[in-house]
């Protein structure tokens, strides 16, 4: 423990952290002393993150929320409040996708993925902002994508919100920082979670297209997103803000296919 300078102690909000990179995230930030708060739409399944963490010797509590909802993110920070007494780490992990071609994506399905994607980031930060700001202290990460940066076919949905979610982070950073407050993104390529696993169902790139286009020739792993929030959180990073960290393997750096 205590790898990173000023974690240990401090107290975080992960969502969507029931599986995948988000509870990568939250066992990382639970191993450097962070007390953490667990989430999910469903109670069930971030309870049982919550006991397996309990079971290692870490703090954490499980909450039920849909990000999406504003009245459920300040929940999320109200029950982080109640249960340690303070929010000093704030990461907005949950995320959803939708794969169509774009004459035939369904307007419900792109709305739910901006709902998830873009409208819970601003959500969560605000709910987030709220505690932090008045305390002059805190750090707000947005799990992005490499899909912020680039366009990809038939992800009209998922890129607009990635993309949409720099825009977010540079104008939270910019308001924010002469409060203490610091936001930026952390932005995954292809890694290896259920969430990709699912995606290549749709027939529409095979897991070597994916390791062939990545110049690192592989996928990344949960842990590899999770040691660099991690250190964004962390009072080694106390001078960054307002930017997105690709975690992509070269992938935004190489242009071709």
């Amino acid at each position: 423990m205590g790898e990173m300078r000023g974690l240990s102690g401090k107290a975080a909000v992960v969502t969507g952290s029931s599986s995948g990179i988000g509870k990568a995230i939250a066992l990382r930030l639970a191993s450097e002393g962070v007390r953490v708060v667990i989430n999910s739409r469903m109670q069930g399944r971030a309870q049982s993150v919550a006991d397996e963490l309990s079971e290692r010797g870490f703090d954490a509590l499980a909450v039920a929320a849909d990000i999406a909802k504003p009245e459920e993110a300040q929940r999320l920070a109200e029950a982080c409040l109640e249960r340690f007494g303070r929010l000093d780490i704030w990461v907005n992990n949950a995320g959803t996708n939708a794969i169509a071609p774009s004459i035939e994506l369904e307007a419900d399905a792109y709305r739910a993925v901006i709902d998830v994607n873009l409208n819970g980031v601003f959500f969560g930060s605000q709910a987030a902002g709220r505690v932090m700001v008045p305390q002059r202290s805190g750090v707000i990460i947005q799990i992005g994508s490499i899909f912020g940066e680039v366009g990809m076919p038939m992800r009209a949905a998922y890129c607009s919100a990635k993309h949409g979610l720099v825009g977010l982070t540079k104008v939270l950073a910019s308001e924010w920082a002469p409060h203490g407050v610091r936001v930026l993104a952390v932005e995954p390529a292809y890694i290896r979670t259920a969430l990709d696993q699912q995606d290549q169902q749709t027939g529409d790139y095979s897991n070597a297209d994916i390791e062939r286009r990545t110049p690192m020739r592989r996928y990344g792993t949960v842990e590899e997103v999770a040691s660099v929030v991690a250190f964004a959180a962390s009072d080694e990073a106390t001078y960054l803000t307002g930017i997105s960290i690709p975690v992509d393997g070269g992938w935004i750096a190489y242009g071709g296919w």
